[in-house]
């Protein structure tokens, strides 16, 4: 049985919140979020054929602790060619990751989501804008989930197994719903962040991801970070060497 822990309040100083990368305009998603309960059952409007089960609690943090694997997610912004190399990278160690893509970024690069599921990754929701959608009212922030919604569907005929609030780890009770309502089930938390976009260099985002990560860890990174890539083979090296596999999360949860 997936077991879910409530998204801990982080203490550390989320430097850099807004940073340049291949142009595009990239930031973390380390702000506190408001946790939130289940939100109110609703009839999805167009739930993706993916979707992970409903026995899963409404917002997952992390997955079952016995289990040999970890999800390494990722903000899906940036450079499309550190994006490609990423992801490259990742397929050649046998891993397979979770993007959660930005709609005006799926906007940018189309191609890019054929692109990571043809990789045999997940690819998922993390609005159109990538503003702080708990601080929205209730019409702008439904647009931003149905936006890139709209997007993904055009792009891949799926809205996505998962979506991410963007500009916050968790989703106020309002965006939970609102989630639900446009064919989400679940929300995607982490209970490890590599504070990549902080820009701390290679080193210190694999110290950081291999001090925290266990069985069943979601962890979150960002595409549009030299430093990532640099840093996700030594990650998936030292995730081989004890025993762990970088998997999607629908795995992961499945």
């Amino acid at each position: 049985m997936v077991q879910v822990t409530p998204t801990h309040r982080r203490d550390l100083l989320r430097a850099g919140a807004a940073l340049t990368a291949g142009g595009t305009f990239v930031t973390g998603c380390g702000a506190t979020g408001t946790a939130t309960a289940a939100p109110p059952a609703t009839t999805p409007m167009s739930p993706s054929p993916s979707a992970s089960p409903n026995r899963l609690p409404f917002q997952v943090t992390h997955g079952p602790r016995a289990v040999a694997a970890v999800a390494l997610t990722f903000h899906g912004q940036g450079d499309p060619a550190l994006a490609t190399r990423l992801l490259t990278t990742a397929e050649q160690h046998g891993a397979h990751l979770t993007v959660l893509a930005v709609g005006s970024w799926l906007d940018a690069y189309p191609a890019l989501a054929r692109r990571i599921l043809d990789g045999g990754h997940d690819l998922g929701n993390h609005t159109q804008r990538h503003i702080s959608i708990n601080a929205m009212a209730e019409a702008d922030a439904r647009k931003e989930i149905t936006a890139c919604a709209e997007r993904l569907k055009r792009l891949t005929g799926s809205i996505g197994s998962w979506f991410r609030p963007s500009r916050a780890p968790t989703a106020s009770p309002l965006v939970a719903r609102l989630a639900a309502e446009a064919g989400y089930p679940h929300v995607l938390s982490y209970d490890v962040d590599s504070l990549d976009y902080t820009r701390p260099g290679a080193p210190a985002i694999t110290r950081k991801v291999l001090a925290e990560v266990t069985g069943g860890s979601v962890v979150s990174m960002h595409f549009g970070y030299p430093d990532t890539v640099a840093a996700l083979p030594a990650v998936l090296q030292e995730l081989h060497r004890r025993g762990l596999r970088a998997v999607t999360t629908t795995e992961l949860l499945s």
